[in-house]
């Protein structure tokens, strides 16, 4: 009986216990919602948007607003300044056709501008406060840590084109039908700081390329190349602007029309191309066939079926002198080239076995020195192909040798 009674005694105990751990457990949720909820109202996003936003999303966002404001603390504005900036803002982002982005020197994204969600179908919440290596593409990590590294001062960062990922997080698509990856053209300042309570980081404005074209302009034309860049195609006006024919470009590479010195430029821009398959090339001198030059800029993207590149070029300048390049700089840059009288047809293949893969091609070229001694060389070019059985067939003579260490 005594037994009985010391069971009933401890288990009435142990309830109590429990009961008092369930008190003390919900007050203590209580008081972390409130300050969950103060802390939300503290961030500076309408109240629709805050209602829809978890503990973690509001512990990243107060984090990278903490961080936006340690980096503007020191800017002062006037009330005048204060009254227009919403409006300024606004009416910039709509010219840049584009969007804002803060990096710090780690790759986490300090701010967004709103607009975000036009191009790559995720908003300005979903992405303040991760890292930007969570939404770009594994073959341009390389090249965002390059121009992560800063150095002291403030020094203009080099146009780079990435890719970003297109899916929210929900699964859906942001303007494009049957791609993940965006490639967005990335030019800015970046602001190096240094001291115990100094903060850099990276402006950067973001613009996707500006492949579809309504060619509205009497000084455009349209081709279409193979992936070695030789004309498969090309429109009647390109016969105003360069002087032949569609019939007689057929089958010409886009280096034996271009001007020597912009050979490194084209490389360049041939190789981010297949890579990344959207590129904008820059202003490079195309040769007219009655002597001289047109200044123009191709604005390229691979298309997957049939395998092809299709170019958009704009003639930005009339026809120039071209006696601005010497023989000197023409024997020059010859040197460095590659031996393509050897081997003028060597093509190399490789063969896909399923879409969205990355193939990598390895060149084995030879480069010549001043003196005129040869040193063997291997180049490698990774791909990305959207098609599945897919051949690629890339000259060898067409790729610089400039591009690799010896």
């Amino acid at each position: 009986h005594d037994t009985g009674q010391r069971c009933d005694a401890m288990r009435a105990d142990k309830e109590k216990r429990r009961a008092i751990s369930r008190e003390a457990a919900r007050k203590r949720r209580r008081v972390e919602s409130d300050m969950f909820g103060d802390l939300s109202r503290l961030l500076p996003l309408p109240p629709s948007v805050r209602v829809h936003l978890d503990k973690p999303s509001i512990i990243r966002l107060t984090l990278s607003y903490i961080r936006a404001h340690a980096l503007f603390k020191g800017e002062k504005q006037s009330e005048e300044a204060k009254g227009t900036e919403g409006v300024e803002t606004n009416m910039l982002l709509t010219i840049l056709e584009g969007f804002l982005i803060v990096l710090s020197t780690k790759g986490d994204i300090i701010f967004l501008s709103d607009d975000v969600s036009k191009y790559l179908g995720m908003t300005q919440t979903e992405l303040m406060g991760y890292n930007i290596f969570e939404f770009t593409h594994p073959c341009d990590h390389e090249e965002i840590r390059n121009n992560l590294h800063l150095t002291e001062g403030v020094k203009k960062m080099k146009q780079k084109y990435l890719r970003c990922d297109t899916l929210t997080h929900r699964g859906r698509s942001a303007n494009l039908k049957s791609a993940t990856w965006k490639v967005l053209h990335l030019q800015g300042r970046a602001k190096a700081c240094f001291g115990p309570s100094s903060a850099s980081c990276l402006l950067l404005t973001c613009m996707p390329l500006p492949l579809s074209h309504t060619l509205l302009s009497t000084h455009t034309f349209t081709s279409q190349h193979s992936m070695d860049m030789r004309f498969t195609y090309c429109d009647q006006r390109a016969t105003v602007f360069l002087g032949y024919t569609p019939v007689e470009l057929q089958g010409r590479s886009i280096y034996e029309l271009c001007h020597t010195l912009d050979t490194d430029c084209l490389t360049k821009n041939h190789l981010n191309l297949c890579f990344k398959s959207q590129s904008v090339s820059g202003r490079y001198r195309m040769l007219v066939r009655g002597g001289g030059y047109v200044w123009v800029e191709s604005h390229s993207a691979v298309i997957p079926s049939p395998l092809c590149i299709l170019c958009v070029t704009y003639v930005l300048r009339c026809v120039s002198n071209s006696q601005s390049v010497t023989k000197k700089k023409k024997s020059c840059l010859s040197c460095m080239s590659l031996e393509s009288s050897r081997k003028p047809e060597h093509l190399v293949e490789t063969q896909g076995e399923h879409a969205n893969s990355h193939y990598c091609h390895e060149f084995h070229i030879e480069r010549r020195r001043p003196g005129g001694k040869t040193v063997p060389a291997t180049a490698q070019l990774d791909c990305p192909i959207h098609r599945s059985a897919t051949t690629l067939r890339i000259r060898e003579s067409q790729v610089r040798s400039t591009l690799w260490p010896p």
